[in-house]
Parts: structure tokens; sequence; C-alpha cells
């Protein structure tokens, strides 16, 4: 026997109901209206790129060329160009007394003196070192006017010396 269509026809949806001309008309116009305002705005391909305000004036500051920057000189000039290199210090300016300081309190270099104080002998790049160094020092003091050396010293209490019997005797 057959199965009643009944049980089987309310699982499936009901039959759609048909547009009217006037329903399917109006459809067709929104659909037109959106249509309408796709697309560009006029003149878009002739100012570049769609974007307005803030961000399409950022753009345009930036300069699109690639290369130097540099202007070069157009044509026969009579002194030769020289660039000035700035020299890369690896340690940071220092001021005389500083460097000095940092100099009379160096490790290595109170090592090396009582080593060759003790007699030893240094090989040629300790030596060197210790020599540049210790010229640096005196090339310091001279620059800030002191002076260690006690010969110096008696020398010019020599000559205030025979400065006050010259003055004295006249």
């Amino acid at each position: 026997m057959k199965k009643p269509t009944s049980a089987a026809g309310a699982k499936r949806p009901a039959k759609a109901r048909r547009k009217t001309r006037e329903e399917l008309n109006q459809e067709a116009r929104d659909r037109k209206r959106d249509k309408k305002h796709r697309g560009h705005a006029a003149g878009s391909r002739a100012s570049g790129s769609g974007e307005s305000g803030a961000s399409a004036k950022n753009k345009q500051q930036k300069d699109p060329r690639i290369g130097s920057k540099t202007p070069v000189p157009l044509g026969v000039t009579d002194a030769p160009v020289t660039r000035q290199h700035k020299p890369k210090s690896e340690k940071p300016m220092l001021s005389p007394q500083a460097e000095l300081d940092l100099l009379e309190n160096d490790e290595r270099l109170d090592a090396l003196l009582e080593r060759l104080e003790e007699g030893e002998t240094l090989n040629a790049e300790e030596q060197s070192w210790v020599d540049a160094k210790l010229d640096r020092i005196d090339e310091l003091m001279q620059k800030l006017g002191l002076s260690y050396d006690e010969e110096e010293e008696e020398e010019e209490e020599k000559q205030d010396d025979m400065m006050r019997l010259l003055k004295g005797g006249n």
C-alpha cells in the first residue's frame, strides 16, 4: 500500500509566493541605484590614487625618487671637492684632567712599571705600549701645567734665588 502523502508534504517547505510586478520593479530600481554608486569618482585616473585627506598629503610629501640627494657640480671647478671625514672615536672625549686621572689609575700600566723597576725586560709590544702611555701622561701634564720632576723644582728655586740676589744688589 501507499503511504499517505500528507506526512511527506509536511517536511517540504510550502510553495514560495510569487512576487508582483510592482515588487519586481522596485527590486530592480534598488539594484540599479546600488550599482550606480559603485566605482571610482570622476577624474580619479588623472588625480592618482583615490585617497583623500591627511593620508594623501603625507604620501605626496615623501619623495618617490631613489638615489643620492647630494648636489653634483655640473661643469669645471677650479678646486677639487674634498669631503671631511668625521673621526670615529671609540672613547668619548675626556677632559685632560679626567684622562690623566684615568691613566694614573691604570692597573696594567702600574703592573708593567713595577716589572720594569724590578729589572725585568718587557717584550716589544708591552714596551711600546708603556712608552705611548707615559708620553701621553707627559703631554697631559704639560697641558695642565703640572710637574712632578724634583730636578725642575730645584732649578726653579735656584733661578728665584739668583733673581733675588740680583735685585737686592741693585
